[in-house]
Formats: C-alpha cells, structure tokens, sequence
C-alpha cells in the first residue's frame, strides 16, 4: 500500500448504552478509492464524523492525514475535503462566489482562487454559468460543481457521503469520471454509496453491519469470496444480518 492517509485502530463511538460503532480497524493508502458501504443504521455516518473531526470518539485511535482524530480535529478540518448528498454549497451565491467563498475558508491566496475558478469554469463548461445562482443549476450541474469546490484546496483527502444520490446514470458516470482525474492528482477518495455499481468502481470496499466492519476487500474477491456474480449481491447478503435500522 502506498503512503498512509487514513489509519483507524479499534474506532469506536457510544451514545449511553447504544454502540454505533464498534471497534473498527482499517487503513487507506494515499490515491486509493475506497467504499464504505452499509444499509441504514449500519453506523457510517458516525464513523466518518469522527474520521473528519466532528465527533470524538469514545474510545479507539485513528490518524487522517497525518492528523491525530482524538487531538487535532481542526487540522484535520483544513486538510480534508467533504461532500455530502446536500451538495455542500451555498444555493443563493453564484458559482464564483462559492468557490471565491471555499477558498478563502481554506486559507488559499486570492490570486490562487481567480486562477483556479477559471480553470475549473473551463473543465466544467461553466463559464456561461459563472453568475448563475447556485440553486437556479441542473441538479447535476450541482453535484459536479460542489464536487469541484470541495477538493478546491487541493486536500490530501475527499469524503463523498453518497454524492450522486437523485441523478441519472449517465450523469453518475460522468461524476465518477472526474472522482477518477482527482486521484490521478493524488487525491485519496472515502465514498459512501447505495448504488452497488459504484462500489464496482472502488479499489477496496468495507461493508458494515450493526457498527461493525464485516467485510473488506476488492470488489473482485469479495464477489469471488461470496460467490456472487453483483457488489449487490454480496451487499445483501451482508446486510441481511443487520439487527438494527436507525442510524
């Protein structure tokens, strides 16, 4: 595995006497595309508060990019990006306003800003757009433009909690197409999903259960493990096992 960006040790989160997550363990090289997986409940979205510096966790150690989760919460903040189904942005400021507006939050130089909204404009085909007000775009037009504001900063990692919820296909696709230009510029992606055919897309997958990782591998050889023919096949039978339906 190459360098080290994220790195859990018996990660766990308790609210009284309810474990929503319990004991994880997992590392993630740098560059890696990896799926974190689970049906409602499972605790992911507990777990990856803790992992981007929003929750402490009860018990457990865990570094993420390079930063300790116990102590160092808000270096963590600065060096991370996050996305979530919400998009992320702020719908009455236009489109160079939000990323004039994220880049300045993350410490970037103005000119470091100009320079980069007008490349990324470019990318997207967004400079007739440039004024538009966030909430007036295309949902899909949303989701690539919140994508490309939260790794702005260049961070040295991306968390996605299932980012292409409510598009079509066509346009999941092209969305992925540009999580894969990210990590061809070293950019390590933590993505949550409920479409089984992107957990295809991943390099490993964890899949959890009841706050605890049940399974993690390729795609490959958890199919192959499982002896099933779809991701989604082995999800179901994982989840099948689930006790819980609250997350």
């Amino acid at each position: 595995m190459n360098e080290i960006i994220i790195k859990v040790n018996q990660l766990t989160k308790k609210f009284g006497d309810f474990t929503a997550v319990d004991h994880i363990s997992f590392e993630i090289g740098k560059g890696e595309i990896f799926g974190f997986l689970g049906a409602n409940g499972a605790g992911k979205t507990t777990a990856i508060r803790m992992l981007c510096g929003l929750s402490i966790p009860t018990s457990g150690a865990g570094f993420v990019a390079g930063f300790d989760i116990n102590k160092e919460q808000e270096k963590i903040k600065k060096n991370i990006g996050y996305m979530s189904q919400k998009f992320s942005l702020y719908e009455d400021l236009k489109v160079w306003e939000n990323m004039r507006l994220f880049g300045g939050i993350y410490g970037m130089k103005t000119a470091d800003i100009n320079i980069k909204t007008d490349r990324i404009l470019n990318n997207l085909g967004f400079i007739s757009e440039k004024n538009t007000l966030v909430r007036d775009l295309p949902l899909g037009w949303k989701q690539k433009l919140a994508f490309s504001v939260s790794i702005f900063h260049s961070p040295k990692i991306v968390f996605l909690d299932e980012p292409t919820g409510g598009v079509d296909p066509v346009t999941r696709r092209q969305f992925w197409e540009m999580i894969y230009e990210a990590v061809d510029n070293g950019i390590t992606v933590f993505v949550t999903t409920h479409y089984m055919d992107e957990a295809e897309y991943c390099n490993r997958v964890s899949i959890m259960v009841d706050g605890r990782i049940e399974a993690l591998d390729s795609p490959k050889k958890l199919k192959e493990k499982m002896n099933s023919q779809t991701m989604d096949e082995v999800f179901q039978k994982f989840a099948r096992k689930a006790t819980r339906n609250a997350d």
